[in-house]
């Protein structure tokens, strides 16, 4: 078949892009070893990343600095591995590390804030009821790339006004030309992009200020706006200036920083990667030509849910921005310190597999993993962990997550969604509320930013849009009031026998079959007859496994699922095996034979009769098994299940179970690890 012949072998092109944390005492031996090391495991590309902990004698754009790059370029070229240049050091982007306003202090960021007395400096854009709203520099920073320039850290480096047309052409000068003089040769080959990372108007470590830049009261005034309104962006209000307030900002940003870049980009035939600043930008994505995002901090989580808050519409606006500006391909920055505040090492394959298909079932298919680190010697482990490639315990075995990522990624992408709602939506105000609900229903949606209302009209009491024809809207602003506004009457993605909350569907066509991309959210098996919304034939195929097989009618979806259901022909059909539903085998009684406390490994033995089934074992974290020396596999979560058919072969069979914990237990809080 097309499809499964497609995902067997996805191409280089739909490999996970990891940021690679450039933040020990390079050298260029172990840079080449870390990436023939990282290619071998199936990754076939990173995101060159100057980072927190690089030494003193490496500046940053120094000529020692584009040396070790040069390296990376080098051996990657070697290995045909895509590379992606950071644009910041370290973040966020827009101010070189400080070099955009040293020497250059008009070129700081500006904010405004309300205060009672004027300082030197200071510009008086309005006083009302004997407030003052001024502008003045906000002192805001980044993170750079050394010790000492951390957040309130004495050499922290000033972060630059972005809305300045000046500052982003003397950032582009330091940083994108600065690359471009080295290594043009690699460009449109080698490189394909730069990433610029959740640029702040205002800087790091600054309270109590909203985004300005010099002259943007006679842009606002000139617009229709009032200045005396703005004072509501600071007694918690919400009027028509301050509307107009934040949608002249984001312009602003969008014109002056993000087209700038984008032109650059587009000139030197690279891509213009990264992600804004909130989950909910969807309006800052018009330049990028990959639209990004940024999940980080559990912002959604397999205990508190994927439909919370804000940040619940991550992947979902990456992807629709995709396809409204006709961009193939949407990212996400995932895994970064999803481990947890309290234990940051503690993150877990479980959680690695949940983050994974969160972000792909809402149609995000570029996956760039926070982080690969260089060195986790010191306090590098602490800054932003955990490692998730080659200091994480699943490294031996990282072909399997790469596969993985590399099929669900090859799947979204050139997949025409199937939906039949439309989100009306303004930059910051996605809804999260409104799609929860969605989303527990199976049924599809569409966010339309306001950027595209224009390119909307209604028809016969339908919404026509760039991305297709909606028979009911979301539309706070009433603009089409034709079109129906009841979502949930919409028919579903896939009809359950009975109501599953916590499955997420995607329907799409791809390369001309119906199909439903199927994730089970949710922290217990799904299992239920369902109907599917297309007629005839279907066929299933696990993207974990790479097997496919009969689709019978009935889900069954286990704790941390996933599945793809595709429309076949009736011969495609015969050729496919039965869903298979094996028989569990007896727990044996496992005994502890050795432990190695510095890896935290145990070892366990145990033995079985020859019996066909499957061998279920409940163990916290990583477990790898044997029968009679053979490899029965591994399994990243539990409850961890093997398949043993056609291993038990001798009167008693030897199996041995290794059970690996956490990192947490070597570089944080220990956390239980072996059988429960």
């Amino acid at each position: 078949m097309d499809l499964t012949d497609m995902l067997k072998s996805p191409g280089d092109e739909f490999s996970p892009i990891p940021f690679w944390f450039l933040n020990g005492g390079l050298t260029h031996k172990e840079m080449r070893r870390q990436l023939y090391d990282f290619h071998s495991h199936g990754v076939s590309g990173v995101v060159l990343h100057p980072r927190m902990g690089l030494p003193k004698r490496i500046g940053y754009l120094s000529e020692e600095f584009f040396a070790y790059i040069k390296t990376a370029l080098e051996t990657c070229r070697e290995l045909n591995m895509r590379v992606v240049f950071y644009d910041e050091g370290m973040y966020p982007s827009g101010s070189a590390c400080g070099q955009v306003v040293k020497d250059h202090p008009e070129l700081a960021s500006v904010g405004i804030t309300v205060t009672g007395a004027l300082l030197e400096g200071d510009e008086l854009i309005a006083e009302k009821d004997g407030r003052l709203l001024v502008a003045r520099p906000t002192r805001g920073t980044i993170r750079g790339v050394h010790y000492g320039e951390d957040d309130f850290e004495p050499d922290a480096p000033l972060s630059a006004d972005i809305l300045n047309p000046d500052a982003v052409r003397r950032f582009i000068d330091l940083t994108h030309n600065a690359y471009y003089r080295r290594f043009h040769e690699y460009f449109g080959s080698t490189v394909i992009g730069f990433f610029t990372d959740e640029p702040s108007i205002l800087g790091r470590c600054v309270t109590g200020m909203k985004p300005w830049t010099r002259g943007f009261a006679e842009i606002y005034t000139s617009a229709g706006g009032d200045v005396n309104d703005l004072f509501a962006l600071f007694d918690g209000g919400k009027n028509d200036g301050t509307r107009l307030y934040n949608s002249l900002i984001v312009e602003r940003e969008n014109s002056v920083y993000y087209a700038a870049l984008s032109r650059w980009c587009a000139d030197h035939n690279i891509c213009l990667m990264g992600h804004p600043d909130s989950s909910d930008d969807i309006e800052r994505e018009r330049h990028f030509h990959i639209p990004g995002q940024d999940l980080v901090y559990r912002q959604v989580s397999p205990e508190n849910g994927d439909l919370v808050g804000r940040d619940s519409v991550q992947g979902k606006c990456s992807a629709d921005a995709a396809r409204l500006l006709g961009r193939e391909r949407n990212s996400n920055e995932c895994l970064g310190v999803c481990g947890g505040e309290e234990n940051p090492w503690s993150m877990t394959g479980a959680d690695v597999k949940w983050f994974i298909d969160y972000l792909a079932v809402r149609g995000v298919n570029l996956f760039i993993p926070h982080a690969f680190y260089y060195s986790v010697v010191g306090a590098r482990k602490d800054e932003r962990p955990p490692d998730v490639g080659p200091h994480s315990i699943w490294w031996p075995h990282y072909l399997m997550w790469t596969t993985y990522i590399r099929r669900v990624s090859c799947l979204m992408t050139d997949a025409k969604l199937r939906a039949g709602v439309a989100i009306l939506c303004r930059n910051r105000e996605l809804a999260p509320e409104t799609v929860a609900e969605l989303f527990k229903n199976q049924i599809g949606f569409t966010y339309i930013p306001k950027m595209f209302w224009d390119n909307c009209r209604e028809e016969n009491g339908r919404l026509v849009t760039p991305v297709g024809v909606f028979s009911a809207i979301a539309d706070p602003e009433n603009r089409f009031p034709g079109v129906s506004r009841d979502i949930l009457g919409v028919p579903r993605d896939l009809t359950c026998a009975e109501q599953c909350d916590d499955l997420r569907v995607m329907r799409f066509e791809r390369l001309g079959r119906e199909c439903l991309f199927l994730v089970n959210a949710g922290n217990a098996d799904i299992s239920t007859p369902v109907t599917l919304p297309f007629e005839g034939p279907a066929a299933a195929y696990d993207l974990w496994t790479g097997s496919a097989f009969r689709f019978d009618g009935r889900l069954d979806l286990p704790l941390r699922g996933s599945l793809l259901i595709f429309s076949c022909t009736a011969e495609e059909l015969a050729s496919l095996p039965e869903k298979q539903v094996k028989k569990a085998l007896p727990a044996p009684e496992f005994r502890l034979v050795s432990e190695d406390i510095s890896a935290a490994v145990k070892v366990y033995e145990a033995s079985l009769p020859p019996m066909e089934g499957v061998l279920t074992v409940e163990a916290e974290e990583m477990a790898e098994l044997t029968v009679n020396g053979r490899d029965a596999g591994v399994s990243f979560w539990g409850p961890h299940s093997f398949d043993l058919t056609g291993l038990l072969t001798r009167k008693s069979n030897k199996l041995r179970l290794t059970v690996t914990g956490s990192r947490a237990n070597l570089y944080g809080k220990p956390v239980p690890y072996g059988l429960k």
